[in-house]
C-alpha cells in the first residue's frame, strides 16, 4: 500500500506539474531545491498513509472488518452519493480543526512548518507533511470506513476527489474556470485561489474540499490570485 501511494502520489503529481509547464510555463522556474524537499516529505508521508490503509484493505479482505461493500443492492441507490458526500464532510471537519491546530505557534514549528516551506506551493506539495501532519491525515478515510457504509467505487471516487483536490489547491495557480471560482458554488468550494491565501496569510482559510467551516467560524478570507 506504501507503494501504491507514493506511486500515485508521483503519476499525479508529476502530471498536474506538466500541465503547469504547458499552462504556466516557467512557473516553477529556480524552484528546483523547494520541489526536490516536497517530494523527500511527500514520499515520507506516503509511507505513513500506507500504513492504515494496508490495514483495511487486510481487515476488509480476509476478515470483513469494514462496512465496504461490492454488490450495488446493498444499500439503496441514493445512498452511494451520500456517502461520498459525508465521507468527503467528514474529512473535510477533521481537516480544517486539526488544521488550525497545527496553526498554533509550538505546534506549528515542530510540524507544520514544514508544509508552509512551500513558498508558493507546487503541484509536487500536496502531500509535502512533517510526519506529524502526515499521521493526522493518514487516519481519517481508513477510520471512516468502519463507521459509514461505502460501496468500493464510491471510495475510489473519494480518493480520487481527494487526490485531485489536494493536488490542484496547491498548483499555484488557478486550473478551474473563473465562472466556477466565483460562482455561488464556488463561495462553498476550496479552489487554489481560496487555499493560496491561506500559504500567503497562515491565519485563514482552513478548509479542504468545503467553505463550510471556514464560514461559519469567521476565518474566510475569500480568494487571491495565484
Amino acid at each position: 500500500m506504501t507503494a501504491i501511494v507514493g506511486g500515485r502520489y508521483l503519476a499525479t503529481s508529476g502530471l498536474f506539474a506538466l500541465i503547469t509547464r504547458r499552462a504556466r510555463p516557467g512557473l516553477y522556474a529556480g524552484m528546483d531545491r523547494q520541489i526536490r524537499s516536497e517530494i523527500f516529505w511527500s514520499l515520507l508521508s506516503a509511507g505513513i498513509y500506507g500504513v492504515p490503509a494496508g490495514i483495511v484493505a487486510w481487515g476488509w479482505q480476509a476478515h470483513g472488518w469494514t462496512r465496504i461493500y461490492t454488490d450495488f443492492s446493498d444499500y439503496p441507490v441514493w445512498w452511494m452519493p451520500l456517502s461520498v458526500f459525508l465521507f468527503l464532510f467528514a474529512h473535510d471537519t477533521w481537516f480544517y480543526w486539526t488544521h488550525r491546530w497545527m496553526h498554533r505557534p509550538r505546534v506549528f514549528r515542530i510540524a507544520h512548518a514544514v508544509h508552509h516551506a512551500s513558498r508558493p506551493p507546487t503541484a509536487w506539495a500536496a502531500m509535502s507533511f512533517h510526519p506529524v501532519e502526515a499521521v493526522t491525515g493518514a487516519v481519517v478515510i481508513p477510520a471512516l470506513v468502519f463507521l459509514i457504509p461505502i460501496h468500493v467505487a464510491m471510495l475510489g471516487l473519494v480518493l480520487t476527489i481527494m487526490t485531485v483536490m489536494g493536488i490542484t489547491n496547491h498548483m499555484g495557480w488557478e486550473i478551474f474556470p473563473q465562472a466556477l471560482v466565483r460562482s455561488r458554488l464556488g463561495h462553498w468550494l476550496i479552489t487554489a485561489s481560496h487555499h493560496h491565501r491561506h500559504h500567503e496569510q497562515y491565519r485563514c482559510n482552513y478548509g479542504l474540499y468545503f467553505r463550510f467551516w471556514d464560514h461559519l467560524c469567521g476565518t474566510d478570507r475569500g480568494i487571491s490570485t495565484p
